[in-house]
């Protein structure tokens, strides 16, 4: 009885181990009472194991080892290890299951999960084909000068320009170098590194090329010509200018600020770089008129004296020299060696000694000061690049003046749609005053570009109180109407046609070719030309009014090609 108990202990003991992992169907097995051990004696003992979840202890030279059946394990569910169980039947299989390498896939996922490699990585870790490896080292190099291609505002003959066309070309050499071995994916790979390269190349000659960057060019040709014929008297210290070159140099800044750069990051780099160069020009010549040293003192006074002289005749000269490089009209000289030479001077007058002169320390002082506002001049260019000071989009002065035409926008919207508008002109003139102010107080900043802005925003905000004044006028004049003129009473017609129009001009949101563009301007057109009939008969406040009247819609008109000329930043 004894020996009848623990037999079943001893089936059951697999069981409080842990669950079978695996469990063959009844329909898989046939087994057979009688000769079983006979014949599994014969056909030997057939293996059918699955991998388990490994336990905590086991470790990764345990879980990489093939399980073995011992030859004196005595036992017929003997597991060589915690993570893998065996059952070891005796019977003859229908259907046997064969160890392939899809049942190994579990456990090639569970070791590489213990040993910290993640699945289907290790595999291509060290077996990339080398002519993969190579496009990607391309396309490497190729993105790092990407940034530089997109950005490149210069022309076709600039020594950046064939630097970056010349690295391209070598690279899109070395992808045509590249063997695929009629590999389908490297043959993809290839291609699409060709096309960025290529891509590349089409972007940096289009930017070279392009029609805004050639007006540009031709722009800074004209200020080139105007500044050639200033540079002679200003290095003999002649600091007389014509009034003909300050307006045409102040007519080509203009010109410069309205060319269309499209968002492109080349055309803004260019045309912020040219401004810089021209506007500088103008500051110098500005100053060197505007602020002189104390001249001429006797060089009798202190021995200090002449020296400081000659510095200052040394610093003219530099003034012409670095207009002259500014402008690219001087070839045989270099910005740094001109920072040498003034630097040099400074140095030749701090080592003066002035001491108890104070009329001589302040005339020092003044020199000196010039100088280093012509060293200022010699790193424009590069605190462009550096500070992206061309993109004007985060620019504080922009940001304030956007902030004033946004509550411009809102004072209009409130008017347009108001059925009484009349209880708001009042409050909306308050306001408007209060705008007009804050732009009075944006910094500028010697930037064009922030000049104009301001410029078209007064523009916008007085516009929109005439509109309020017009109705005002109308309003007032029709609940009294006295006897008047003809002549008076025709103008005050064309001004009331004058206020519908500007209400619908001050609505209008688009371009010169739209249709309510061409609509508008042939409207105004008409007005002027009933203006122009209207006889004041010798009245002098006929006159007065024609004449102001015909100014509101002349700069109404004015106003119409504002808003349509589609101008940026």
């Amino acid at each position: 009885m004894a020996a009848a108990e623990e037999e079943p202990e001893k089936e059951q003991e697999p069981e409080s181990r842990g669950p079978t992992m695996y469990a063959p169907r009844e329909d898989q097995l046939a087994v057979e009472a009688a000769g079983a051990s006979g014949e599994a004696a014969a056909t030997g003992p057939t293996l059918i194991w699955q991998p388990g979840p490994p336990s905590p202890g086991d470790s990764a030279q345990s879980r990489r080892t093939s399980p073995r059946l011992p030859e004196d394990s005595g036992r017929s569910d003997f597991s060589p290890g915690r993570g893998i169980r065996l059952e070891v039947i005796r019977a003859r299989v229908r259907d046997p299951i064969e160890v392939t390498d899809r049942s190994l896939q579990p456990i090639q996922g569970a070791i590489e999960g213990s040993c910290g490699i993640e699945p289907n990585k290790s595999m291509d870790m060290g077996n990339q084909h080398p002519a993969m490896c190579r496009l990607q080292e391309i396309q490497k190099e190729v993105k790092s000068i990407e940034q530089q291609v997109i950005g490149f505002s210069g022309l076709s003959d600039d020594k950046n320009y064939k630097k970056l066309e010349r690295i391209l070309t070598k690279q899109l050499f070395e992808v045509d170098s590249v063997d695929t071995e009629g590999k389908g994916d490297i043959q993809q790979a290839r291609k699409r590194v060709a096309q960025d390269i290529e891509r590349l190349l089409k972007e940096l000659e289009q930017n070279a090329n392009h029609p805004h960057r050639i007006e540009i060019e031709n722009i800074f040709k004209e200020a080139q010509l105007l500044v050639k014929e200033e540079i002679a008297p200003l290095c003999s210290g002649d600091n007389r200018v014509t009034d003909e070159f300050e307006e045409a140099i102040q007519d080509v800044i203009l010109r410069l600020t309205h060319v269309k750069t499209g968002g492109k990051i080349s055309l803004r780099k260019a045309r912020y770089h040219t401004l810089t160069r021209i506007c500088a020009v103008q500051e110098i010549i500005e100053d060197s008129m505007k602020r002189q040293p104390s001249l001429p003192l006797s060089e009798d006074a202190h021995p200090s004296v002449s020296k400081i002289n000659s510095v200052m005749c040394e610093v003219n000269k530099a003034r012409g020299t670095l207009i002259a490089l500014l402008m690219g009209v001087n070839n045989s000289e270099t910005c740094k060696h001109l920072s040498c030479v003034l630097s040099g001077l400074i140095a030749d007058l701090d080592a003066l000694d002035v001491c108890g002169r104070t009329e001589i320390r302040n005339y020092r002082k003044e020199v000196v000061e010039d100088i280093n506002k012509l060293l200022k001049y010699l790193d424009l260019e590069e605190e462009a690049d550096s500070t992206y000071a061309f993109d004007l989009g985060q620019n504080q002065s922009i940001l304030k003046i956007e902030g004033v035409l946004k509550k411009m926008r809102e004072v209009k919207n409130e008017l347009l749609k108001a059925q009484n508008p009349s209880d708001l002109y009042l409050g909306s003139k308050t306001e408007l005053q209060g705008l007009i102010g804050q732009l009075d107080e944006v910094d500028l900043g010697k930037n064009p570009c922030i000049r104009e802005a301001r410029r078209r925003a007064v523009i916008e905000v007085q516009t929109l109180m005439t509109f309020i004044d017009l109705k005002e006028a109308l309003e007032k004049r029709k609940q009294g109407v006295a006897e008047e003129h003809p002549s008076h009473k025709a103008i005050w017609n064309v001004l009331g046609s004058l206020s519908e129009i500007l209400r619908e001009v001050l609505s209008f949101d688009g371009n010169r070719t739209d249709k309510t563009y061409i609509r508008l301007e042939e409207l105004l057109t008409k007005q002027l030309l009933a203006l122009d009939a209207v006889d004041p008969e010798g009245e002098e406040k006929c006159k007065a009014a024609r004449k102001q009247a015909v100014k509101l819609a002349q700069n109404i008109l004015s106003y119409l090609d504002l808003k349509s000329d589609e101008w940026e930043y």
